[in-house]
């Protein structure tokens, strides 16, 4: 069976170190056991010039072409996102953050799943800090059942790690505008168009938490967007009444909580200690 091949889709802004992108980008191209067949890096918005010269020695170096698609104005991350789709060569394309680090056989092992016949396959991702110390591990639900009956509360997908098929994106809307939740109703949609959709339980994508990590999941902003979530989310009658109310009081009520306790309550729920772990 011939390779399938693939693009990867990595969004930069100004708020982007220099030193994290060209990590990423390394990890994600260079270290790859499976290189992508192109690259797209979507410039949302003018960027310093430390990131620019990181960028531009990225593409310089890169063992497969590059596309630096530079946006005039910072339009957000979904247009960027969307636009970025747009200026892919392929149908197959994988997300990646500036500031995150792919594990060598992300690729090797993901696109095996996708050949097989999924849209969208996921992995689990390890939480580190500025310091490089693993925090945590994120392990997403693996059964197909267990995926879709997750994603009536929360995101079944760690977002960072997603290779997906461009064609059922755009089936599914593409992209919408709603701030740090772009991710998680894609991909609900996604599953509502009838998208074959899995996740590898093991880490493949290193994730990094820094110190406004637990401030940035709370407050007014990320109330509204999840409110609007909801809404959108019973509109397409992908949650039910019951499930909108739940979720509008726990997931809603989480942005008030004090940055110490929804610390708490994070990684109580939704990352095991990796330390402590005993896989």
């Amino acid at each position: 069976m011939t390779a399938t091949e693939f693009s990867l889709l990595l969004p930069v802004y100004a708020g982007d170190k220099a030193a994290y992108f060209s990590k990423a980008f390394a990890s994600t191209v260079v270290e790859q056991s499976r290189r992508p067949s192109d690259v797209v890096i979507v410039q949302d918005g003018p960027i310093g010039t430390e990131l620019a010269a990181a960028v531009a020695a990225a593409a310089a170096s890169s063992p497969v072409p590059v596309n630096h698609v530079r946006l005039p104005a910072n339009v957000g991350l979904a247009r960027a996102l969307e636009t970025g789709l747009g200026h892919c060569a392929h149908d197959v394309v994988a997300r990646m953050d500036a500031d995150d680090i792919s594990l060598p056989t992300r690729f090797e092992r993901q696109l095996a799943v996708m050949e097989t016949g999924y849209d969208l396959v996921g992995t689990g991702m390890l939480e580190f800090d500025e310091a490089g110390r693993v925090l945590g591990k994120r392990i997403p639900p693996t059964d197909p059942d267990d995926i879709v009956t997750s994603a009536r509360f929360h995101d079944p997908f760690n977002h960072p790690t997603v290779v997906y098929r461009r064609s059922v994106v755009a089936r599914a809307g593409g992209y919408r505008e709603l701030p740090l939740m772009e991710d998680y109703w894609l991909f609900a949609r996604m599953i509502q168009a009838g998208a074959v959709v899995a996740n590898l339980p093991d880490p493949l994508v290193m994730y990094r938490v820094d110190a406004g990590a637990y401030g940035r999941r709370g407050g007014l902003t990320l109330f509204r967007s999840e409110i609007a979530l909801q809404r959108s989310l019973l509109k397409d009658r992908f949650v039910t009444r019951r499930q909108f109310a739940r979720n509008v009081l726990v997931r809603g009520g989480y942005r008030f909580v004090p940055v110490g306790l929804r610390r708490v309550a994070y990684r109580r729920f939704i990352v095991r200690n990796y330390a402590n772990d005993g896989d």
